[in-house]
């Protein structure tokens, strides 16, 4: 009969872009296969086609030995093929169960079989090794538990051949290894896995093979105990990647900006902030470092206007900014590039153009009396998605078609195009393969070497460790401590980001820390949502 699935010579474009480019991919019954390769490489377009999203333009689909063509998921589905997306599909106000049953008949029609739902649920779990409430609102859940809904939906209709399209983008280092011991539970039982992700480790961790996908050809398949993550990350990229930045000696200058004593209140009416004070300095990247939901996501709203202070005082430059509006705040110079842009930072159905457009509508040359000056946007636009690399084709494509990375790249284009005093960048790289991180790193270190002062946000202890100039630290709202980023040590920070130190100066911890990556990195999936 052949591989379990091949897929040969797929072709699938859209307007300006060709997504795929002649893709060959075959995957064995029982096999964990990875899918590797920068944002936009077309990882997630290939997998549409398959799932019955997207119809190929040319080429077949060879499943389980038969020539197939799914027009929709359901026929898709239906032969045992079933994708998680990247970004969830569920409804917060159903339950678990009914989030998993949604769409399919009830035995008990009209009525819904709950306790039979409940019962297919609890049963998936107990065979992935997790817990699951399927009574739980799905709103009640924290987004980790979210994609354990979404996997068991998929599971639920039978699915031999399951599709993760970045699943882990959203999870804790714990919740992510809980996920490969499942999925290696699937592939021992005959099911085929194919894991999309642009994370080099996860790759070596948990695939048998890797295909590597540029610019939406083939690089190449890979048994993935031959290789390496140097290796994978040439052939993603075409070139060698650094694995961090190297952070250059700055020369910070004045303070720009100034909290003095700030409260603010979280989305439950809590105390979120509390007697909030920091300074970031021209010239300056300040990491702010804690566990996820500790106030930091609250701050960066404060000073972006979104959010009201209780107490307390803001400045910019020496002038009052405390409790202006989004707009005020653009004005007097600060850009904001908030967590998941994709849900608070763009119009998925607005074009790139008019995305990049937003805050500077009614500035000339983009506008004259009131009235958009078309060609001035086409150029302003053609000239910031080339000097940010942002590939799309055209300014006229739709937002919502372009990859996270890509609309990453997008917002730190608009933001820093309007030469900001400050620049708030909230997990700027969350969600990025090794390419688009290197490049957003070199951004942000341009903007500290050109004496802007640089707000940097981040659930990645590595990455503030390796740009920050200063390090600042919170626990529970409070500020507990100011580290110099020359010889900071990631067991300290993570001590403060636990609570158990509280260092202004000097003082180092006793003993041995926690570990950067599982402890003090934090919870993706637990920081809130603007």
């Amino acid at each position: 009969m052949g591989p379990f699935l091949r897929m040969t010579g797929i072709v699938k474009r859209f307007p300006g872009v060709l997504a795929n480019d002649h893709i060959d991919l075959e995957i064995e019954a029982g096999e964990i296969h990875a899918l590797l390769g920068e944002n936009g490489a077309g990882k997630t377009t290939l997998m549409n086609v398959l799932a019955g999203l997207y119809s190929p333009d040319e080429g077949e689909i060879i499943w389980q030995g038969r020539r197939r063509v799914f027009r929709t998921p359901l026929e898709a589905i239906e032969a045992g093929i079933s994708m998680v997306h990247q970004h969830f599909t569920l409804i917060p106000t159903l339950s678990v169960a009914e989030n998993v049953m949604l769409g399919r008949r009830s035995p008990h029609e009209p009525f819904f079989a709950a306790r039979a739902a409940e019962r297919a649920v609890q049963d998936i779990a107990a065979g992935l090794g997790i817990a699951l409430d399927p009574r739980a609102k799905v709103w009640q859940l924290p987004a980790g538990r979210r994609q354990w809904v979404e996997i068991i939906r998929a599971l639920s209709s039978g699915a031999d051949l399951l599709i993760l399209d970045e699943p882990t983008s959203v999870l804790t280092p714990r919740e992510a290894q809980e996920l490969f011991r499942a999925i290696a539970r699937l592939a021992q039982q005959g099911k085929a896995v194919c894991f999309i992700t642009h994370k080099l480790d996860e790759v070596i961790a948990v695939a048998q093979r890797t295909t590597v996908l540029r610019a939406g050809r083939v690089v190449a398949t890979v048994d993935t105990a031959r290789t390496s993550q140097v290796e994978l990350a040439r052939m993603m990229v075409g070139r060698y990647v650094a694995p961090r930045v190297r952070r250059r000696p700055g020369r910070p200058g004045g303070v720009v900006l100034r909290v003095e004593g700030v409260d603010a209140e979280g989305e439950k009416r809590q105390r979120a902030l509390k007697n909030v004070s920091l300074e970031v300095r021209a010239g300056e990247i300040l990491g702010l470092a804690a566990v996820a939901g500790n106030g930091q996501n609250e701050l960066a709203e404060v000073l972006a206007g979104l959010r009201r202070v209780t107490a307390g005082h803001i400045t910019l430059d020496g002038k009052e900014i405390t409790n202006c509006s989004p707009r005020q705040a653009f004005l007097a110079g600060v850009a904001y590039v908030p967590d998941s842009p994709w849900q608070t930072a763009i119009f998925p159905d607005f074009t790139l153009e008019e995305n990049l457009l937003l805050k500077s509508h009614r500035s000339p040359p983009l506008a004259a009396h009131g009235v958009l000056q078309r060609r001035a946007i086409a150029a302003y636009a053609e000239r910031l998605l080339a000097e940010f690399d942002v590939r799309a084709g055209s300014g006229k494509v739709p937002a919502g078609q372009l990859s996270g990375g890509n609309l990453q790249k997008l917002v730190l284009a608009r933001e820093l195009s309007r030469d900001p005093r400050l620049l708030i960048a909230v997990n700027p790289t969350a969600g990025l393969d090794v390419g688009a991180t290197e490049a957003v790193h070199a951004r942000l270190m341009a903007a500290r070497d050109e004496q802007r002062a640089v707000l940097l946000i981040s659930a990645d202890l590595d990455e503030i460790l390796a740009l920050s100039d200063r390090i600042l630290v919170m626990c529970s709202g409070q500020v507990v401590g100011v580290v110099d980023g020359d010889g900071a040590r990631a067991e300290e920070i993570g001590l403060m980001m636990a609570g158990t130190l509280c260092r202004q100066d000097g003082e180092r911890p006793p003993g041995p820390g926690i570990s950067s990556h599982v402890e003090a990195s934090g919870p993706a999936s637990a920081r809130p949502r603007p």
